[in-house]
């Protein structure tokens, strides 16, 4: 029998060919200039067993970060497990955003709601060291990731210290006493009954974070209206929102009476946060 090689591999593989190569080079270890340059390497039957099994599951629809058990978000690593939101590159913006509206506030406060693998939180705290971040979710286990995620991804002397990381039902469990300069949330924002909920990896995502089992903005609403009480003097609110949501979601943020109230599009040209000033 013919040894099997990486190559080999990779040409019987029913996965699109970017998929096939993440998961081989997870199982051996590798670079992914090595698939190149040891391309016609013989591999030992037990990596290609692994291989081949989480083939299969990848086959069968179960999400690559969750079988390779990372994911890349802002230029960083982040540790994925079942028990959190896949980060996305359109959540990118967000962090964008956040980041432009603190660009000339020293040691800025900055919250994020719903934190999941910490992935908003943390790649902010990366690019601010001085500012001062808090992240928050009601899932223990999702918190435990973003702990992990924290604790591997930034700088243990940075100047703003360490994330504050809270168990909270949106801001429960937050000192009343604490206002912030920026507030950011990728909330549940999928309507109950949407057909996505049943397609790709959303299939395997924790479905508390990617639906409010009602019509898609009742925790959208439920941050808008606590944020007033939070915001520091002139302080932004960004959220993340559904492809559809951003007229309701601007309309939601004018009547609760913020200002410059707008919407910003990813690169797909879709409006995919929206947020606004609270008035000094």
């Amino acid at each position: 029998m013919d040894p099997v090689t990486p190559t080999a591999l990779l040409r019987a593989s029913p996965l699109p060919p970017l998929e096939a190569r993440i998961l081989l080079t997870h199982v051996l270890g590798w670079r992914h200039t090595q698939l190149i340059t040891r391309s016609e390497e013989a591999l030992d039957s037990p990596v290609v067993e692994r291989y081949r099994a989480l083939e299969a599951r990848r086959a069968a629809g179960e999400p690559v970060a969750q079988l390779v058990g990372a994911r890349e978000f802002f230029g960083l690593d982040f540790d994925v497990t079942p028990d959190v939101l896949i980060p996305r590159p359109e959540t990118e913006l967000l962090v964008e955003t956040a980041l432009a509206a603190l660009e000339n506030t020293p040691r800025p406060r900055v919250l994020d709601l719903g934190t999941g693998t910490g992935a908003i939180a943390v790649a902010i705290a990366s690019m601010r060291p001085d500012a001062r971040v808090w992240a928050l979710d009601r899932s223990a286990e999702a918190l435990a990731v973003a702990t992990r995620n924290a604790a591997r991804l930034l700088d243990g002397g940075r100047p703003g210290g360490a994330v504050t990381l809270l168990q909270s039902d949106w801001y429960g469990s937050l000192d009343t006493t604490l206002h912030f300069d920026v507030i950011v949330s990728n909330p549940p924002y999928i309507a109950n009954g949407d057909p996505h909920l049943l397609q790709g990896d959303l299939r395997f995502e924790p479905r508390a974070a990617l639906t409010d089992e009602a019509d898609g903005l009742s925790a959208i609403r439920k941050i808008i209206a606590g944020a007033p009480t939070r915001l520091a003097a002139n302080g932004v609110l960004w959220i993340e929102h559904g492809y559809d949501q951003a007229q309701a979601v601007r309309g939601l943020l004018s009547a609760q009476g913020f200002a410059q109230v707008r919407s910003e599009q990813d690169l797909a040209g879709i409006e995919r946060i929206s947020g606004g000033r609270w008035p000094n």
